[in-house]
């Protein structure tokens, strides 16, 4: 177990707030974010009912479930010298929350509670498979929890090689579970704690759940592929997962809202967006000691890193805008207007461009790194939350709330 330091705890303690300090959190960052986080909220929880667990792509068609290492990548143009161009929308029976490339062929789209579903598409953007949420926990380690139960897949996150992937859930739905999370909550409302899936990526099927914190939302593996972090929601903390041993060993205390995370390229320190703050929090790995970069901005949601390591970008949802931080100095050094509720971003490969999808604007947002120089914007569907970049095609794939991924290709 890795050493407790101050704003630590270890598993299984939630950091628990009191309940009049949590309200008043909880409001205020309603008030502050424009476009409240969509989540299972009404009738969000009403759904069609799943899909069988798996369903693979006609026998008659190319084999494409497993992945196969991307070929060394040219790195061609700068990225600040191409242009968005708009070449396949996919539709289907899908909501996705967010789209994740593996890097070596894949993308998975997460469903949410809509569809309950995490769907996979290949690079020639046809649907590979359709892995439903619907689990036996007691199958995948956790022997108590007998019956048949339903997720709710929010986002992704890859091991280095591609081989596994990572899916968390907002909520359980089944016996068991009878306090779903919700988007405006704190660790006094009680909501239950949740599961992350691990999909083993050749197969792509679920074949473990580990246990973490209430409401978790984004999450991360770190670079060196030994440690994966999940934020959580509900229970305003970060779960610390082995990923050796598959376990959950510690929770960090951050505060109300723990949304995207990025981890530097040596895998030594961790940075986390708290979206009902001003702050990103740097959680240092070896011993989980905390510190803040303070006043970044409003609403704080996502955050990708330069491949140097030098630069982080965060999207603020309540501003409007992206903030360019100086690790060294821990400074905003730039900062640009994007659109409504800039959500979700993405960075390419040579670390000259972003790429944020506006949630309100309907658009995506393209800038340079440099300087945070809007180079272009185009329009998406409606309620544009998720995206990602696979670096072997330069696609850029968005996800649309309303049901549909659209893709371009910076060319």
């Amino acid at each position: 177990m890795l050493p407790t330091a101050r704003g630590r705890r270890p598993y299984p303690g939630n950091v628990r707030a009191g309940a009049s300090v949590a309200l008043a959190l909880a409001l205020a960052v309603a008030a502050c974010s424009p476009a409240a986080e969509p989540g299972a909220e009404g009738s969000a929880r009403a759904t069609a009912p799943p899909p069988s667990a798996v369903t693979p792509i006609a026998p008659s068609a190319e084999p494409t479930a497993s992945p196969a290492p991307s070929p060394s990548l040219d790195p061609g143009p700068p990225s600040t010298s191409l242009r968005l161009r708009h070449v396949r929308t996919i539709t289907g029976d899908i909501a996705p929350k967010s789209v994740v490339a593996s890097q070596t062929g894949l993308v998975f789209a997460q469903n949410m509670m809509y569809r309950h579903t995490v769907t996979v598409y290949d690079r020639r953007f046809r649907l590979v498979a359709t892995i439903a949420d619907r689990v036996r926990l007691s199958r995948l380690g956790h022997p108590r929890l007998r019956e048949s139960v339903r997720g709710a897949p929010v986002e992704a996150a890859f091991l280095p090689d591609g081989s596994v992937a990572y899916i968390s859930n907002y909520s359980m739905y089944g016996p068991g579970f009878g306090r779903p999370g919700h988007d405006v909550c704190s660790p006094a409302s009680g909501y239950d704690d949740s599961f992350v899936y691990r999909i083993d990526v050749e197969r792509l099927r679920v074949d473990a759940a580990i246990a973490v914190g209430s409401t978790p939302k984004y999450l991360a593996v770190t670079p060196d592929g030994r440690t994966l972090l999940v934020s959580n929601w509900c229970s305003y903390d970060l779960s610390v997962v082995d990923v050796r041993h598959g376990r959950e060993v510690e929770r960090i205390a951050l505060g109300p809202y723990p949304r995207g995370i990025a981890v530097d390229p040596a895998s030594r320190f961790a940075y986390v967006a708290v979206m009902g703050s001003r702050n990103v929090a740097r959680v240092r790995l070896r011993d989980g000691q905390l510190g803040w970069i303070r006043d970044v901005g409003g609403g704080p949601r996502h955050v990708v890193m330069d491949p140097g390591g030098r630069y982080l970008y965060v999207t603020l949802n309540a501003d409007g805008t992206v903030a360019k931080v100086d690790l060294r100095t821990e400074r905003v050094v730039a900062t640009a207007r994007t659109g409504v509720n800039p959500r979700t971003m993405t960075i390419a490969p040579d670390g000259r461009a972003l790429y944020v999808v506006n949630y309100g604007s309907a658009s995506v947002s393209k800038l340079r790194t440099r300087d945070l120089h809007v180079l272009q914007v185009v329009r998406t569907h409606p309620r544009p939350i998720g995206v990602t970049y696979d670096a072997a095609t330069r696609h850029v794939w968005v996800a649309c709330y309303g049901g549909s991924i659209m893709v371009f290709r910076d060319t």
